[in-house]
């Protein structure tokens, strides 16, 4: 497979993997991605860090998998 199209797949898990740190919501990106949760949590493993550290690059909060009423209200303040 050439490289350009490994490339486009990386992309695309991380992206996902963007999404369920913004959200904190793995079940439900798994499910938009048609994947399952463990899938998701091993992609999560693999690049985690570097998404995170391009989203404080961005200066893109992040939530936790299950996020307290009180971050949900601090993370729509920032918005």
């Amino acid at each position: 497979m050439p490289k350009k199209k490994i490339d486009i797949i990386e992309d695309v898990k991380k992206r996902y993997v963007r999404m369920a740190l913004e959200t904190g919501n793995l079940s439900s990106i798994a499910r938009k991605a048609g994947i399952s949760r463990e899938t998701l949590r091993q992609w999560m493993k693999s690049y985690e860090d570097e998404v995170r550290e391009l989203m404080e690059e961005e200066g893109t909060t992040t939530l936790s998998e299950n996020p307290s009423k009180d971050e949900l209200m601090e993370n729509m303040n920032k918005q």
